[in-house]
């Protein structure tokens, strides 16, 4: 009797560990996923930030003295914000895991 009692006690710590090890599977498949949610929310963000800078580029350019030995390339500027801004969204737009394959269809449904 003593040995059936052991043994449900065994039973029940590798029942819990195994829990346990599914449960913090879980929660991290969880936070990878709400980092990521997280990381393309931020990135998104800087995206519109750097659009929403046009404007004050436009202003300074305005007020930029055409006399000047030495000038900022405005359009060099603007140049290496897009590029900054596309690569941006270029990660955000990848997909998050890669698509699956499926066997093609008979497509033929008659006989």
């Amino acid at each position: 009797m003593r040995f059936m009692h052991n043994t449900g006690k065994t039973s029940m710590r590798i029942a819990h560990v195994l829990i346990a090890g599914l449960l913090s599977t879980a929660l991290l498949t969880q936070f990878a996923v709400a980092d990521t949610d997280g990381e393309r929310t931020a990135l998104a963000r800087i995206a519109h930030e750097i659009e929403a800078l046009e404007p004050l580029i436009r202003v300074a350019e305005s007020q930029a003295n055409p006399d000047a030995r030495i000038r900022l390339r405005y359009d060099w500027l603007r140049q290496d914000l897009l590029r900054v801004q596309q690569g941006i969204q270029e990660h955000i737009d990848v997909p998050r895991a890669e698509p699956r394959t499926f066997p093609p269809l008979r497509g033929d449904y008659r006989r």
